[in-house]
C-alpha cells in the first residue's frame, strides 16, 4: 500500500491552504461540504490524524470519523428535510477512492431523487455557503 501523502487536497484543507465550506470541527475531525455534491448538503468528514484510508487509520481515530458522520447525518436530515441518508467510504483506487485522505461521505436523500454522478459538476459558491449555513444551524440546534 502507498504511504500517506501530506500534500493531498484534504491535508491542505486541514492546514488552511485550500478553502472549504466548513460545517463542523472538533479536535479530531473536520466536516465540510463537497464542492461537487451528489445531493444538496453532501458533506465530507475527515480525521485530523493523517490516514490514507481505513486500512491505515487507528480504530480510535476511525471511531471519531464515524461519530462525526453520525452527527452530520442527524443534522442533515433536519437541515435538508431529507427522507434518508447515504453514507459512503472508499478505500484504494480499486475501491473507488480518489482523494487519499480517509473521508466519509454523508449525502441527504429524498424519495425518488437520484444522486448525481460523482464529480459531475462543481456547485455554485453561493449555494454551498447557503447549504453550509443551514447545516451549521441544524448542528447548533442538536447540541
Amino acid at each position: 500500500m502507498t504511504a500517506y501523502d501530506s500534500n493531498n487536497p484534504f491535508a491542505k484543507i486541514l492546514r488552511g491552504e485550500f478553502p472549504s465550506y466548513k460545517v463542523y470541527e472538533n479536535e479530531h475531525v473536520l466536516a465540510f461540504l463537497d464542492i461537487m455534491p451528489r445531493s444538496p448538503g453532501h458533506t465530507l468528514i475527515i480525521p485530523k490524524a493523517p490516514a490514507r484510508n481505513i486500512l491505515d487509520i487507528s480504530p480510535d481515530d476511525f471511531a471519531h470519523v464515524a461519530r462525526g458522520a453520525h452527527r452530520i447525518a442527524r443534522a442533515a436530515m433536519t437541515a435538508f428535510k431529507a427522507d434518508g441518508i447515504t453514507l459512503q467510504q472508499f478505500n484504494e483506487p480499486a475501491g473507488g477512492q480518489v482523494v487519499f485522505h480517509l473521508h466519509m461521505h454523508v449525502m441527504p436523500r429524498h424519495n425518488g431523487v437520484a444522486l448525481l454522478p460523482p464529480a459531475s459538476r462543481k456547485e455554485d459558491g453561493k449555494v454551498l455557503e447557503e447549504n453550509a449555513a443551514r447545516l451549521a444551524a441544524a448542528l447548533k440546534g442538536s447540541e
